[in-house]
């Protein structure tokens, strides 16, 4: 036996649990995607002929991300 890494509880089977590997991993591609939402939409060309609605989420999720670093 031996501890997950990830949840720090008891693994029966001497690796990280299954589910809490993939959690990780959606975790950072969930990561991942917001980091480079902006640069999948060309805002560094200018945000101008973005929709109200659009521009509210990329700012909700700027200030989500500055507020985690």
């Amino acid at each position: 036996m031996k501890i997950c890494s990830i949840c720090n509880k008891i693994s029966a089977t001497g690796e990280d649990h299954t589910d809490c590997v993939q959690k990780r991993s959606i975790e950072i591609e969930d990561q991942d995607f917001k980091n480079s939402i902006a640069e999948k939409l060309n805002l560094s060309k200018g945000n101008q002929d973005l929709g109200v609605e659009v521009k509210a989420i990329l700012e909700h999720l700027t200030r989500e991300k500055d507020q985690k670093d």
